[in-house]
């Protein structure tokens, strides 16, 4: 197993990203709550470059007692990813497609060690 250095802990906002290259591997490097996710760049549909897409808050229908919607809201929750080829969302936390959980991302651990960040490969 190896490792690539990314950056330092510091240099990353909340909700950063960043795109590493390595012997033609692309890895997406993501900082979301404090805590470090890195995914392979190709979207688990049609291989599209996935971790270059839009990071939004998932939409979630809230519901009435009797099940009737009351409209649409963002979660606070749960931020996705999306495919800017198809559209296809991914929580930035697991890898996991949001409409069929069979779908995810390839996942790379993150490590941060003395004030930089590592992806193992």
């Amino acid at each position: 197993m190896s490792e690539l250095f990314v950056g330092r802990e510091e240099d990353f906002e909340e909700q950063d990203r960043r795109l590493i290259v390595q012997d033609g591997l692309e890895i997406g490097v993501f900082r979301v709550n404090g805590a470090f996710y890195a995914y392979q760049n190709q979207c688990a549909h049609r291989g599209g470059p996935v971790c270059q897409g839009k990071i939004l808050n998932k939409v979630e229908e809230v519901l009435n007692e009797d099940k009737t919607s009351r409209g649409l809201q963002f979660s606070k929750e749960h931020l996705h990813i999306i495919c800017p080829w198809h559209g296809f969302e991914y929580d930035l936390r697991d890898g996991v497609n949001a409409g069929n959980r069979r779908l995810h991302l390839k996942k790379y651990e993150v490590e941060v060690r003395k004030g930089g960040v590592y992806v193992l490969i």
